[in-house]
């Protein structure tokens, strides 16, 4: 593995045979696991629309989490390299998929909309452009395949 390189790995542990493996359609749950060492156990299923059970997370919802978290990871350390100090950040993100006649889908495209509290008022202007520095550094964002839109705010807090 060379310097610029990192290794990921996990494990996905299907855990809906029900008595019959995928003897039909309906006849199998879509429940699993995702396991990371050392991390507790992701309860995974399909999206409620395809069978899933809507109390455990999805893939779609995972990858739009995988969105936001890369681009708030990014954007924190984008702050620290400009000075800028930040206090509180949320995002609340959503993702337009869309299915294909043959059964196959895709993201469209997913919206971010980063609420950031910076402590400074001067830094207003900077942070709201920091956004487009973070989805450059983004290493998710640069590996799909559909456009990550930004609408951010933010606002002046104290500590």
């Amino acid at each position: 593995m060379g310097l610029g390189e990192h290794q990921y790995a996990l494990a996905v542990q299907w855990t809906g045979n029900l008595g019959a493996g995928t003897l039909s359609y309906r006849g199998y749950s879509r429940d699993h696991d995702i396991l990371v060492p050392g991390l507790p156990v992701l309860k995974g299923s399909a999206d409620p629309t395809f069978h899933g059970d809507k109390e455990r997370y999805n893939p779609e919802q995972l990858l739009l989490a995988a969105l936001a978290q890369c681009h708030m990871l990014s954007f924190l350390h984008v702050a620290v390299k400009h000075g800028v100090v930040v206090t509180e950040y949320r995002d609340d993100a959503s993702g337009i998929m869309r299915l294909n006649r043959d059964g196959s889908g895709q993201f469209e495209r997913v919206t971010l909309r980063p609420q950031v509290t910076v402590t400074n008022a001067d830094h207003l202007e900077l942070a709201g452009q920091m956004h487009h520095e973070a989805n450059l550094l983004c290493f998710i964002a640069r590996s799909v395949n559909f456009p990550v839109e930004h609408q951010p705010q933010t606002v002046v807090g104290g500590l």
